[in-house]
């Protein structure tokens, strides 16, 4: 295939630029031509995210073609990259959603844009409010045996596991899977400040979107919010939409944790770029808001949200103060790193993959628009006229 060009003022230095890149970039010139108000960033990352544009990667009956065609809708956001998430459910269902997952991958180029499969559960706390959205009945305790037959379905792509750290097992199930090159967060937790310490010290390197899947009420000091707040060996996910957390929050959370341990999520779920209404999520149904919260059906609980990642970025300009660079750096290079992503991690730079999108901002806290989006090199999405 030809290299493709592009021209641009690169978001994450600033400097307007001209890129060849075909599979991956080959050359990173300066450029004096007039840009106007085009900019290029590397494709934007998301490591959570159960479903996107009316399709849920939990449920066993999704096909491989509708999880393809939700990664073309996701293309129009900018995202290229995505760890696919997969909830608590039953055993046999969550095999049947990872064998799903990977068969997409296989079926088509835009397959690629897969990953990792990021295994959310089941080994997560039991009790109320820690557990979020999942179903109660289908929590247990870690079991290596278990995420062997899991890894084995997912022909080694799970790459990131989310689990509470209190249950007895946790230290040693962290130090297997750290061992056998998965990252390991913690979430969905009731854990103590001791239990925290012990998942770090067996290799815990990331928080899942801190500040959520927690109780409604907590001591004021010690709580396992602050305890990974202050844990610098821990990067720290969040879901940015305006719904999950308070500006003031994020705003603290962004200073405790630092910018280079912060990454942006979606967390988002089947009726992510949809109209209101019911959809699934693995065995459940949920219901999408006129006010864009995504909810267990018939309930206030919160189940995933319908962020886009574009928007994500916005939000993090507009609710945090952060600039272009910055909110874009949480996007792309940030979750690359905290998940090892080969040829991800250095932005836009000679060797790295040829992921690339072009996109407008107005002004520095204002819409993004994405004009063209490439994976690999090969164009996966360009706007209409």
């Amino acid at each position: 295939m030809s290299p493709a060009q592009c021209h641009g003022r690169d978001v994450l230095r600033g400097t307007p630029v001209v890129i060849e890149f075909d599979g991956v970039i080959r050359a990173v010139r300066e450029s004096a031509a007039e840009l106007g108000e085009t900019w290029l960033a590397p494709g934007f990352v998301d490591l959570q995210i159960n479903g996107f544009a009316g399709v849920d990667y939990n449920d066993p009956r999704t096909s491989p073609e509708q999880i393809l065609g939700s990664l073309r809708a996701l293309f129009a956001t900018g995202v290229t990259r995505v760890f696919a998430t997969v909830i608590t459910g039953a055993p046999e269902q969550m095999l049947a959603a990872v064998r799903n997952l990977v068969r997409a991958r296989r079926a088509a180029p835009e397959g690629e844009a897969i990953a990792g499969i990021h295994l959310e559960g089941p080994y997560i706390s039991p009790e109320d409010g820690p557990r979020g959205a999942h179903p109660a009945r289908w929590v247990r305790p870690p079991d290596l045996d278990e995420f062997h037959r899991l890894q084995d379905a997912a022909e080694g792509t799970i790459r990131l596991v989310t689990l509470a750290p209190e249950w007895p097992q946790a230290p040693a199930f962290i130090e297997a899977l750290v061992a056998e090159g998965v990252t390991v967060a913690i979430g969905h937790t009731a854990a103590d400040g001791a239990h925290i310490a012990e998942a770090v010290r067996a290799g815990a390197t990331v928080s899942t979107h801190l500040g959520n899947g927690a109780h409604m009420m907590l001591p004021r000091h010690p709580n396992y919010i602050w305890e990974q707040l202050a844990e610098d060996r821990l990067a720290a996910g969040f879901i940015v939409d305006g719904i999950h957390l308070p500006t003031c929050f994020l705003k603290v959370a962004l200073r405790a944790k630092g910018l280079e341990r912060s990454f942006l999520v979606t967390d988002a779920t089947a009726p992510a770029d949809c109209p209101p209404g019911r959809y699934r999520l693995g065995e459940q149904e949920v219901e999408l808001t006129e006010d864009h919260r995504v909810v267990l059906a018939g309930q206030n609980r919160l189940a995933g949200s319908a962020l886009r990642m574009d928007r994500g970025i916005e939000n993090l300009m507009k609710l945090a103060g952060l600039s272009p660079a910055q909110a874009v750096t949480m996007a792309t290079l940030n979750p690359a790193r905290v998940v090892r992503l080969a040829g991800r991690q250095r932005g836009l730079e000679a060797g790295e993959l040829g992921d690339v999108v072009e996109f407008t901002l107005e002004g520095s806290r204002g819409r993004l628009s994405v004009r063209r989006t490439w994976l690999a090199g090969r164009l996966a999405y360009e706007a209409r006229a």
